[in-house]
Parts: C-alpha cells; sequence; structure tokens
C-alpha cells in the first residue's frame, strides 16, 4: 500500500499498541486479527528489544470511578474492569512479554497512549524521533495515538501488516486515510520493509 519516504535512523523506537491477553480469541475483548499480525510485529519487537515499547490498555478499577461518557462504557463492560477482570488479562501476549526487559511497558486508561505524560517522558529520555507503530486495533487506539504522535511532531511509519483490528472496513478506512491524508507525515510499509531499512543504534 505505502513506502518508506527515507530509511529509519537509530533514534527510532518500535511502538507496540495493546497486544495483550485481553484481545486474543475468546477474551473479552477479542481482536480475530491479533494472531494473524503477531508474527510481524514479534519480528519488529525481535529486531530491536531494547528500542520496543509496548503500552498497555488498564482498565479502572470499578464503574465507579469512570468519569463522563466513560461510565456509560464500563456500564457495557464492567466486566473489564480491574474489580471483575482476571488481572492476567492486562499481560502482553506471552510471545511478546518475553522481551520485556529490555523493552519498556507504558501502562494508560485512554485511548491516547500520549494522554498521561509517561510516553513523552520516555521518549524525551531516549531521544527518538521516529515512532514505528504496531499493534491494535486499527481504528481506536492506534488512531489516537498516531494522531498524537503527528502531532507532537514524530516521524510516523505504521506497519501496515502488524495492525490489527475487530472491524475490517474500518481499519481499511483508516490506512487509506494515512495514505492519501497524512502522506507527509505517516508512513505506511510492510514490516519487511521496516526490518529491511531500520538501523538499530545502542
Amino acid at each position: 500500500m505505502g513506502q518508506l519516504l527515507a530509511p529509519i535512523g537509530k533514534q527510532a523506537v518500535h511502538l507496540c499498541i495493546d497486544m495483550q491477553r485481553l484481545f486474543e480469541p475468546g477474551k473479552p475483548w477479542a481482536t480475530p486479527w491479533l494472531e494473524r499480525v503477531l508474527p510481524q510485529v514479534t519480528a519488529l519487537a525481535a529486531h530491536g528489544p531494547q528500542r520496543s515499547i509496548f503500552t498497555r490498555f488498564i482498565p479502572v478499577r470499578s464503574k465507579e470511578e469512570a468519569r463522563g461518557v466513560w461510565k456509560a462504557y464500563y456500564g457495557k463492560w464492567e466486566c473489564v474492569t480491574r474489580e471483575k477482570i482476571d488481572p492476567t488479562l492486562l499481560e502482553l501476549v506471552p510471545r511478546l512479554a518475553r522481551y520485556v526487559p529490555p523493552a519498556a511497558i507504558i501502562d494508560r486508561q485512554t485511548y491516547c497512549a500520549f494522554r498521561n505524560g509517561r510516553l513523552q517522558a520516555y521518549l524525551d529520555q531516549h531521544h527518538v524521533d521516529t515512532l514505528i507503530v504496531s499493534g491494535g486495533e486499527t481504528d481506536v487506539c492506534v488512531l489516537a495515538t498516531v494522531l498524537a504522535a503527528v502531532d507532537y511532531g514524530y516521524r510516523v511509519i505504521l506497519a501496515q501488516d502488524a495492525l490489527c483490528s475487530s472491524s475490517d472496513e474500518s481499519h481499511d478506512a483508516l490506512l487509506d486515510l494515512y495514505t492519501k491524508r497524512f502522506s507527509l507525515q505517516i508512513e505506511v510499509a510492510s514490516a519487511e520493509s521496516i526490518l529491511e531499512n531500520w538501523a538499530i543504534g545502542d
């Protein structure tokens, strides 16, 4: 679908969004594509574990703690609140958890991974200028995070075959949007192409 505009420098990191057991088949927020994209996500993590960041979506403790429209959200999804859910489902899927450490984990409670400031602080500390994005969902948390990354001025590269969603239609629509409307700020390429063009620094 897309192509890289330039080689990927040593200040890049792989930012993997929410590849947690919660989204595995048969789990409360099952994302059917997760298993399909896992080999590509794993390849990106294995290429540079020390240059990988995994985010995790951590639900509120109880629906009473939620604010605003999140109250209705957790009214519907009370089963995933921390007082109800099996806590092991919030962990990364096993194939990715083995890369931590040296890979980092950053938790949050909103769609956008930048919202609580932890991700931005980590990126600043490690002098990151490029984000290689994988994970899910393409049309929810990935979308919110990618648009925030553009606002912060990062070079953003989406690994198109390492993204997953529970909606084929909106996944395809988002990739089309990224390539047509944000072509100067968001690059879309295969994981293979990214790996071939990514130089890992110390």
